[in-house]
């Protein structure tokens, strides 16, 4: 595959995006290009989920090199030919161009295959809230593919193009999201004290909560609670009887985690007490913190000047993010590390307008490739 045909693949995915767990043209996408590649794909994990294996010319340990695929419920902002043809739907954090050099490495190792042990390539689904990630591991893609570290890339809007970027130890945060139910007695709102109004009880709710991480929480324990959504009311001149809020929460440390947690049932439970109502939190989609191992961490930095070929910048102690990455789920298991490739002066991550800079895709299938190799040298020690 030439860079014209990835740069075609990755504006047609682009322009067609698909929602966790139902990637399923982009999952027949990945298994027709693979197949034209000489590898015979597995399919099924995760219900959309593609693996591919290449194996070096004599046995030895094994790696997974690892993409997300899925899209996210916004409405475009662009302009250009290859914007989303599927209105409230699109690529806004690159998913697209992550499958796509994938896909350029495999095409690549094809032809140039390590000196020895395996490369699965896994294009996992539901990366945007569904933890596609754990869903792949608990239908078990380690005991089909075992390897021995795994590895993971994301673009990074900001970092300049031809640059890279990673860090030992956490680089994306864990979090949870949440969902507060209020359940009051609706009345005339001329009548307010024949009723329990939960939309005034829900705004204190989001006031108290922001109390957790600015006098709760240890100023050290880098720590964000953001209620996102309220909704409240279907009139005018009647309080609402119900109020539904969510949000998440975001931490570096799985302690700082737990205690939001706790402080925010807490809070629940005294805000019932005081008004009369009944308010009950829901936790969901737990991600833990993306944590990169030390040995791997420098072993990924050495092969980044390799890639970069001194084009671009390396930063070797990137400040981690607030941000979640399902790819958490696999450093839980194995080790490895998660690095960010420059993605310039794009929009942000999961904004409307942003667009992945297709001129980073041969940095990031370099990159790939030499982590390959490096990785699966004859008689390296893991």
């Amino acid at each position: 595959m030439d860079l014209a045909d990835l740069i075609a693949l990755r504006k047609d995915l682009h322009a067609h995006p698909e929602l966790r767990f139902e990637e399923f043209r982009t999952s027949d996408t990945i298994a027709d290009v693979l197949t034209s590649l000489g590898y015979q794909p597995f399919r099924g994990l995760a219900k959309t989920g593609v693996v591919a294996s290449l194996h070096g010319k004599t046995p030895g340990s094994s790696i997974i090199l690892r993409a997300d695929m899925d899209a996210l419920p916004i409405e475009e902002r662009g302009e250009y030919e290859h914007v989303s043809r599927h209105p409230g739907r699109m690529h806004a954090c690159g998913h697209d161009g992550h499958t796509t050099m994938l896909l350029g490495a495999a095409a690549a190792l094809a032809l140039n295959p390590p000196e020895s042990g395996t490369v699965h390539f896994v294009f996992q689904p539901a990366e945007e809230g569904g933890a596609g990630a754990r869903v792949m591991l608990e239908e078990g893609l380690l005991e089909k593919f075992p390897a021995d570290r795994v590895f993971g890339m994301h673009n990074w809007p900001g970092l300049s193009v031809g640059s890279m970027a990673t860090r030992t130890g956490a680089i994306m945060a864990g979090g949870w999201r949440f969902q507060v139910d209020i359940t009051g007695l609706g009345s005339h709102a001329a009548q307010p004290h024949q009723g329990r109004d939960a939309l005034t009880i829900g705004a204190a709710f989001v006031q108290e909560a922001q109390l957790l991480v600015s006098r709760r929480a240890d100023p050290l324990a880098t720590a964000v609670l953001s209620i996102c959504t309220f909704h409240a009311g279907t009139a005018d001149n009647i309080l609402p009887e119900t109020a539904v809020l969510r949000g998440t929460i975001r931490s570096l440390d799985i302690e700082c985690l737990d205690a939001l947690k706790e402080g925010m049932t807490r809070l629940a439970a005294g805000l019932a007490l005081a008004h009369d109502v009944t308010i009950k939190v829901h936790f969901l989609q737990p991600y833990p913190v993306t944590v990169n191992t030390p040995e791997e961490t420098e072993l990924v930095l050495a092969v980044m000047k390799q890639a970069m070929g001194g084009e671009g910048q390396v930063v070797p102690d990137m400040p981690p993010s607030m941000a979640s990455e399902d790819f958490g789920f696999m450093l839980e298991q194995r080790p490895g590390a998660l690095v960010m490739l420059g993605n310039g002066n794009s929009a942000p991550l999961h904004a409307p307008d942003y667009d992945f800079d297709d001129t980073i895709i041969p940095h990031g299938i370099a990159y790939w490739v030499a982590l390959a190799h490096a990785c699966l040298r004859p008689n390296q020690d893991i």
